[in-house]
């Protein structure tokens, strides 16, 4: 279908879950080349959206613009009920640091609290240039736990435990959290879209 899809992200733990997510879903055909680049990964995309749509289609239509080639990107963040929705679109920026910072200031704002719900939110946007552009969304629900545990994953996986489960998304195997994630939830409608 693609020739090449390149993959908007600089983080290679996102680009190696979209590949999967991608060749599990969608299939060989879907695209010949799953491109990760991070040279383009440089350039600055000013996340201004309002929502995670906006967002992933400012990153999508940006990417696709500089490279030529059809470009899927995401938006996506961690929303705890307790905080009111809190970091949500700011998952990603909510205070410098590494990932493990992020996990500690919300660890910290839900301290004595017992409502640990929670969900991942993503939107998908795939721009493909002079054609198209497609944005979906997809959502996982789940549990914020006390304390980080695991070592697979990235962001807020850690602490996050998916309804059903008892494993955080740091935890459980690849494969699994590629079947329930809230991105290949998002991706199930996109690829659904593009057929």
């Amino acid at each position: 279908m693609f020739s090449r899809l390149i993959i908007a992200t600089g983080n290679e733990g996102k680009y190696r879950e979209f590949s999967a997510v991608i060749r599990e879903i969608a299939g060989e055909g879907f695209a010949d080349g799953i491109i990760f680049a991070p040279d383009i990964a440089r350039m600055v995309v000013d996340e201004t959206g309002r929502t995670y749509a906006e967002n992933a289609m400012l990153k999508a239509r940006a990417w696709a613009e500089k490279s030529g080639c059809p470009c899927l990107a995401d938006d996506s963040g961690l929303e705890a009920d307790a905080l009111d929705g809190a970091p949500g679109l700011y998952s990603a920026r909510v205070i410098q640091g590494q990932d493990s910072d992020k996990v500690s200031w919300l660890l910290g704002q839900l301290e004595g609290i017992t409502d640990r719900k929670a969900r991942f939110a993503a939107a998908l946007c795939l721009c493909v240039p002079g054609e198209y552009t497609l944005i979906t969304e997809g959502f996982c629900t789940g549990n914020i736990t006390a304390s980080p545990r695991g070592d697979n994953g990235f962001g807020y996986d850690p602490v996050f435990v998916p309804e059903g489960y008892s494993l955080t998304f740091a935890e459980l195997d690849s494969s699994v959290k590629n079947r329930i994630s809230h991105r290949t939830n998002a991706f199930r409608k996109l690829a659904a879209l593009v057929r």
